[in-house]
């Protein structure tokens, strides 16, 4: 299976990874080269095995091909569609990129949606330092598998994913993780996703 969810801050990796652990699916994450230089975080990500994306470059098809034979042994994989942290000001989950889309439409494994808040509280955003007292609370919700097969049909027939499949199943991650954390949160989910490049929902 893949598991998308959203991002935060830079401690929820180690919650959703923890949740999917007690599920009996410890996952195979793909996380963005950065996250291997965060204290404490970075350690447990070299030392399971996790597999660091280096967006823009020629290693970056290499973390694909790592997802792929991840799935084709029957793991979980965890991916982060945004890519990196919110930058919505009010911290819901932002447009996503196209990645866990790519993944999703080049095999069958179901897409599960799972969604997190309140690991912010022990490390903001942007913050450097852990605040474990007082004891803090973080919720983790899985929904069930995002609908794809349409647009998985689609690469059947052509072979590849196009540009337009991969935006679709990508906005279809997103929205369903959005009404995932806005249930979590119990507010109604803003209209539209943040885009970083217009600084501004659409």
């Amino acid at each position: 299976m893949i598991a998308v969810a959203n991002h935060v801050t830079a401690y929820d990796p180690l919650v959703v990874a923890h949740y999917l652990y007690d599920s009996g699916r410890p996952p195979t994450i793909l996380a963005k080269a950065s996250l291997f230089k965060v204290p404490v975080l970075g350690w447990v990500l070299r030392k399971t095995g996790q597999v660091p994306v280096y967006r823009g470059t020629a290693t970056a098809r290499a973390a694909l091909d790592a997802g792929l034979e991840a799935l084709a042994s029957d793991n979980c994989v965890l991916l982060y569609p945004e890519g990196t942290l919110t930058k919505d000001p009010e911290l819901w989950p932002m447009s996503g990129k196209t990645g866990a889309a790519r993944l999703a439409l080049l095999t069958s494994a179901p897409v599960v949606p799972v969604a997190q808040w309140g690991a912010q509280a022990i490390l903001p955003p942007k913050r450097k330092f852990l605040r474990i007292l007082p004891r803090k609370t973080v919720q983790v919700l899985a929904g069930p598998p995002i609908e794809l097969d349409d647009l998985r049909a689609r690469v059947t027939k052509s072979g590849a994913p196009t540009s337009e499949d991969l935006r679709e199943a990508t906005n279809r991650i997103m929205t369903r993780i959005s009404m995932m954390v806005a249930q979590m949160r119990g507010e109604e989910r803003p209209d539209g996703l943040w885009d970083t490049r217009r600084g501004e929902r659409v």
